[in-house]
């Protein structure tokens, strides 16, 4: 073949390369992913002004319902057998729920809805209860916490003496309360009842029906003898690739390179080669679509199993959901009560610093996450008048 055919023949394969490549970016990400993503809650595609509104109101009004419809439930098993509140000591594993009484959206009843789930997944392990669970009730106003008082016929509630309680009145800021709070239901866990294992569970927690199982899961790695602590929650619009994390760049080039990879290899695959510059054209492709569309939603996929959930460094914020190994609860007790919180120096923020700081101590985060934060009002924080998911 003639040098001048072989160079046509050439430039027309790479022009219909090309036009293939724009082609497909233009369906992907002006057709195909604004269709997929405009009603995704955590996708770049999800249209705010048109879906937060009518999205935010009807979580609202579920997340009412469920409330009390457990509040019934509770109130209509009041007069029924204890069903967790026989404790042994030194369990596997005891989950404490840190409760206060709020003042906005107590009709929602928050802490009775993890109660009822933690109730039903509590017998998810075989023959025998899952964990031993507390209620650390933190309440130190003049009106008790209807919620827990409630919970008191089946769980073992557990709140300040008034000798406690006087030591711990004094004027402090919300932040520095909210730690000690935790710190007292830390303590108090753990005195009680010597567990090997500890998840610190806030009210408004509510576990995925897989809990247990992917917390004995963890324990059951090696990493889990040598961490602080195990975040099970983080906010799902602060999961994305596109995030200071370095492990997430890692993934997220990994995922597209995979991902480009396997299509090039494919017999179907058009005009394109296994060739360096197809293969990064289409690992940036890949890239793209899997953060536009939202990584939120490629997580839910290791759900299929407990070893699938990932576990990678800590993240920062925040701490509606902690696994303390063995005893690290002590430790971080005592870090906690080291510090002084004020806003923008919660707890969870002293935590993070204090693990980069300190030597030797390694924190953890996994994803996807093991509960969903329903809690739309907060017990220690100023509330809008009408809540938003995002």
């Amino acid at each position: 073949m003639p040098r001048w055919t072989a160079c046509i023949v050439q430039r027309l394969r790479w022009s219909s390369a090309v036009s293939q490549a724009l082609l497909l970016s233009a369906l992907t990400f002006c057709v195909v992913l604004p269709l997929c993503g405009h009603r995704l809650l955590y996708s770049y595609f999800f249209i705010r002004s048109m879906y937060l509104d009518s999205m935010s109101d009807q979580a609202l009004q579920k997340s009412l319902r469920q409330g009390q419809d457990d509040l019934h439930f509770w109130q209509k098993v009041s007069a029924e057998p204890a069903m967790f509140k026989n404790i042994s000591l030194n369990p596997d594993l005891l989950v404490t729920i840190v409760t206060a009484r709020r003042n906005e959206g107590r009709d929602f009843h928050y802490l009775l809805q993890v109660m009822r789930q933690l109730s039903v997944i509590l017998h998810s392990c075989g023959g025998q209860r899952c964990a031993e669970v507390l209620v650390c009730d933190v309440e130190s106003g003049p009106q008790e916490n209807q919620d827990s008082s409630l919970l008191e016929a089946h769980f073992k509630v557990i709140r300040r003496s008034p000798e406690e309680q006087l030591r711990s009145w004094e004027k402090i800021n919300t932040f520095e309360r909210e730690k000690r709070d935790y710190v007292f239901c830390l303590r108090k866990g753990w005195n009680l009842l010597k567990p090997r294992n500890i998840v610190v569970l806030e009210d408004d927690a509510l576990p995925t029906p897989d809990f247990f199982s992917v917390v004995t899961n963890l324990l059951s790695r090696r990493f889990a003898r040598y961490t602080l602590y195990v975040k099970l929650y983080h906010p799902e619009r602060l999961q994305r690739y596109w995030n200071p994390e370095p492990y997430r760049l890692l993934e997220w080039v990994g995922l597209g390179l995979v991902l480009a990879t396997v299509l090039l290899l494919n017999p179907c695959r058009f005009t394109f080669t296994l060739s360096w510059a197809h293969l990064l054209f289409f690992t940036l492709y890949f890239m793209a679509v899997t953060e536009l569309l939202g990584r939120h939603y490629l997580l839910e996929v290791r759900r299929l199993l407990p070893q699938f959930y990932a576990v990678s460094p800590a993240t920062e914020c925040c701490t509606p959901a902690m696994l303390f190994p063995g005893d690290s609860s002590l430790r971080v007790a005592e870090y906690l009560d080291a510090s002084f919180c004020t806003k923008g120096n919660a707890k969870d923020t002293v935590l993070y610093q204090l693990m980069k700081k300190l030597p030797g101590e390694r924190a953890h985060s996994v994803e996807p996450n093991l509960v969903t934060h329903i809690g739309a009002f907060s017990s220690v924080r100023p509330n809008p008048s009408r809540p938003k998911l995002l």
